[in-house]
Order: C-alpha cells, then sequence, then structure tokens
C-alpha cells in the first residue's frame, strides 16, 4: 500500500480532478462523508486535512472533473468467463478486446491511447478522457458491450494510489500513461448519451394554503423551481441547495419534513433524478439545514 496517500490526492487535484475520501482499502465513501457529489474538492488544505485522518482511498467525481473514464474490466468468476452474444468471438475476452470490436463493427478507430491511463486492480483499464463541451454524459453499465462501463457525471472512480482489498480482488491502482486526457472521440457521443427524459409534468404542491403562510409558501415555490429549471449539470446540486433551505424551515417548526421531503422528491422526479438519488440528496440537505435553524413570524 503506497505510504502516503494525500499525495496522490494532491496529485490529481493538481490537475483540477475533484476529489473526495474512500473508506481505506474500499471503493465507497466512508461513513460520515454525506454527499461526496457536492464535497468533493481541489482545496489542498482540506485535501491534506481528510488524509490525515486515515489512509482513505481517493475517488474522483467524474462531473465536476470535466471526465469521462471508459473502465474496460476483466470478467469475474460469478458472470463467467464467456462474452454473451454478440460478443462471444474468438479473442474477445475482457473489455478492452469488446472495445475494440466495437470499434470495428462501428468503422470508427479504437479511442485513442494517448490519455491519462490507469491499471486497475483486477487488470481491467481505466482511461480518462474530457468531456465534451455542450453535451451531458453520465454513467453507464455495459451500454457500449460486455465489461465496459463509463462513469461521467454523477458517478466517479477510484483514484490512482489507491489500494482495495475486496473478496472479488485486491490491487493498486497504478498510473501507466501520464499523459492529459485527450478529448473523447465524438462518435462515442450518441451511444454513450442518456436517453430522452419523459415528459415533464406541473408540480403540484402537497400543501394546503391554509397550512403554511405565504412567505413559506414562497420558500417552497421557489426552491421547487430551483431544482425544475437548473441545467442539467446542476439538477443535483439544485436539489441539494433547495433541501439545506427548505430543511431550516424545518428546523424552525414552519412546515414539517414530510411536507418537503414530498415537494422535492416530485421537483427531483420531473428532472429525471433516480429515486435513490433523490433520497440521499434530500436526506443529506435536510441534515445540514438542520444546523441552522430558520423560524418564520405567524
Amino acid at each position: 500500500m503506497p505510504a502516503d496517500l494525500t499525495r496522490y490526492a494532491l496529485a490529481a487535484a493538481a490537475r483540477g480532478w475533484h476529489v473526495f475520501p474512500l473508506a481505506p482499502g474500499g471503493k465507497v465513501p466512508p461513513r460520515g462523508l454525506d454527499h461526496w457529489q457536492t464535497r468533493a474538492t481541489t482545496n489542498p488544505d482540506t485535501i491534506r486535512r481528510w488524509w490525515t485522518r486515515a489512509p482513505y482511498n481517493i475517488g474522483i467525481a467524474c462531473g465536476p472533473s470535466r471526465l469521462v473514464v471508459l473502465d474496460l474490466d476483466t470478467p469475474k468468476q460469478k458472470e463467467g468467463l464467456r462474452p454473451p452474444p454478440p460478443f462471444d468471438l474468438p479473442g474477445v475476452t475482457c473489455g478492452a478486446d469488446v472495445l475494440a470490436l466495437v470499434c470495428e463493427r462501428a468503422g470508427q478507430p479504437f479511442p485513442t491511447l494517448e490519455t491519462f491511463q490507469v491499471h486497475t486492480r483486477r487488470g481491467g483499464l481505466h482511461l480518462y478522457y474530457a468531456a465534451p463541451n455542450g453535451a451531458e454524459l453520465g454513467n453507464t453499465q455495459s451500454r457500449l458491450g460486455w465489461l465496459i462501463d463509463t462513469r461521467a457525471h454523477g458517478g466517479y472512480v477510484v483514484g490512482p494510489g489507491s489500494f482495495v482489498d475486496l473478496p472479488d480482488g485486491t490491487g493498486t491502482y497504478q498510473v501507466i500513461h501520464n499523459a492529459t486526457p485527450a478529448p473523447l472521440p465524438p462518435w462515442l457521443l450518441q451511444p454513450l448519451s442518456p436517453p430522452p427524459l419523459p415528459p415533464q409534468h406541473p408540480i403540484t404542491l402537497p400543501i394546503p394554503d391554509t397550512r403554511v403562510s405565504a412567505y413559506v409558501r414562497a420558500a417552497l415555490e421557489r426552491e421547487a423551481e430551483r431544482v425544475t429549471t437548473a441545467p442539467p449539470h446542476g439538477r443535483n446540486r439544485a436539489l441539494y441547495v433547495a433541501a439545506v433551505a427548505l430543511g431550516q424551515l424545518v428546523a424552525g417548526g414552519s412546515i414539517t419534513e414530510q411536507q418537503v421531503t414530498s415537494l422535492l422528491e416530485q421537483a427531483g422526479g420531473a428532472v429525471g433524478q433516480t429515486p435513490s438519488q433523490i433520497s440521499h440528496t434530500i436526506t443529506a440537505g435536510l441534515k445540514a439545514g438542520a444546523q441552522r435553524p430558520r423560524t418564520v413570524a405567524a
């Protein structure tokens, strides 16, 4: 295990990549680190403070770091060693082979390897690319093919220097080509783009007029609008900020947590947030807002 993971975290931050702690020996944030999406940082002082507490592994938040990472994996025993159709062909044994086949079938060259590359703990490969301007790419699982995942907005990768010790594999994430991330090949935009959102429906506030003051109603409407009008890359952040603001009113007794949660769940769902993402974000925001109660005069 590397002796000083702080150095690796600072090196990633120096590239403009937003980092946050992962549990020592693991791949998920440690207990007590809520809402990694908004806490990931490039601030050296914060990074030093975090990594002096424990030998944390390193998470790199892809969205704020403007990264799209292709995760070319190797098969796990429980998944079977043979690829499924249409990739069950001689010579296809891992995600890198599948990507080569995908490129061949699309009539496109293999994405340049003159980019930042990390060897993963199970023998796979992370290829880091610069996210394209004007496009909102999220995470995918096997959308390109067997053993190929991608991480972008809303996702993170285990950063180089991290040592992971889990039942399915043990090892260190090591840089094998230290280059500036190349632009993501344009032809990958279409297969990696998320499907169109379903038609949005107007949000109906679940609060009777007689139950809250005009001030509280205006606050509810304002925070719901904050979420539903946020740009694609800022929706989760907007939901968190709205939950913090309304959490202050909950803590001050002006409205109930159930009423706020119901409203924000509708707002998050209207802009395509997943139920688990919505729940986690609202919970974190309400917890933060409760630290600064706000009382509204009747």
